[in-house]
Parts: C-alpha cells; sequence; structure tokens
C-alpha cells in the first residue's frame, strides 16, 4: 500500500513533464532563484540520495549538482536528459522502497536527522510534490 501512495503523490510531477518543452526548462518566475530545469533536476537527485542513503538500494549512482551547486547554474536545459533522470530515479526509488521489510527502522541523516523510514518515505513524498508545486507555478507564470 505505501507503494501506491508513493506513486500517486509522485504524479503531482511526472503529470507537468508529459508537455514539458525544452523551451520551458530556462523559464523562472519573477527574481526567484530556480528556474524549471534546476527543480526537475533537484527532485530526481534528492530522489536518488533517499533511494540509497535512506531506503538503501546500493544500485543508485547519483551525483547531486544542485546540491552540491547550492543555486541554480544555468546548466539543466537538456529536456531528453532531465527526463531521463526523473525516470531513473523513479525506478530506483521504486526499487528501493518494495525492498524495505521493517518500516519502524531509524534511520539517522545530517540533513534531516532522525526518522524512521515510514516516517522518511513521508519526508521524500513530500519534497517531490512541493518542488512539483513550485515547478507548475514557474511554468505556469515563469518567463
Amino acid at each position: 500500500m505505501l507503494i501506491e501512495l508513493w506513486k500517486e503523490g509522485r504524479t503531482r510531477l511526472t503529470n507537468q513533464l508529459v508537455n514539458i518543452k525544452s523551451e520551458d526548462l530556462t523559464k523562472k518566475l519573477g527574481n526567484s532563484p530556480n528556474s524549471a530545469g534546476f527543480l526537475i533536476r533537484h527532485i530526481a537527485e534528492v530522489e536518488l540520495l533517499f533511494a540509497k542513503n535512506v531506503f538503501c538500494n546500493m544500485e543508485v549512482k547519483v551525483d547531486a549538482k544542485t546540491l552540491k551547486a547550492g543555486k541554480d547554474t544555468g546548466e539543466w536545459t537538456d529536456l531528453e536528459s532531465l527526463l531521463g533522470l526523473v525516470k531513473e530515479a523513479g525506478d530506483q526509488l521504486e526499487r528501493a522502497i518494495n525492498s524495505q521489510t521493517d518500516w519502524d527502522t531509524v534511520i539517522k541523516t545530517q540533513e534531516f536527522g532522525e526518522k524512521t523510514k515510514a516516517e522518511s518515505l513521508g519526508r521524500i513524498t513530500t519534497h517531490t510534490a512541493y518542488h512539483a508545486g513550485q515547478l507548475a507555478i514557474v511554468l505556469k507564470y515563469g518567463k
């Protein structure tokens, strides 16, 4: 049941990506520092980090460029690459979620402290939805 909850929550992101165009990736909202491309890349990177570091899917390879940069550097403009990364993140996170047997296990991270795996699933689901909401506004009103 948890995988279905996560999948449904993730549609807040994936439903938007069906109609996105390359020219949308550089859109920003006013003086906002983050472009649509940055947000997409950031969401995928954090999902991959959760798959690996929280849910122990050691198959995951992730280079968290948005986190390393700490800001939008303007380099996330390759739509095909971004969509591929989002798909890979979804696949890897789904595998990681499906492999869990003890949702009460406590995970400790530098980013958000101690959480059970169940709480961590809530965290990544809402992280994706939060930034997907930002993406929707940028795509609709951004220039």
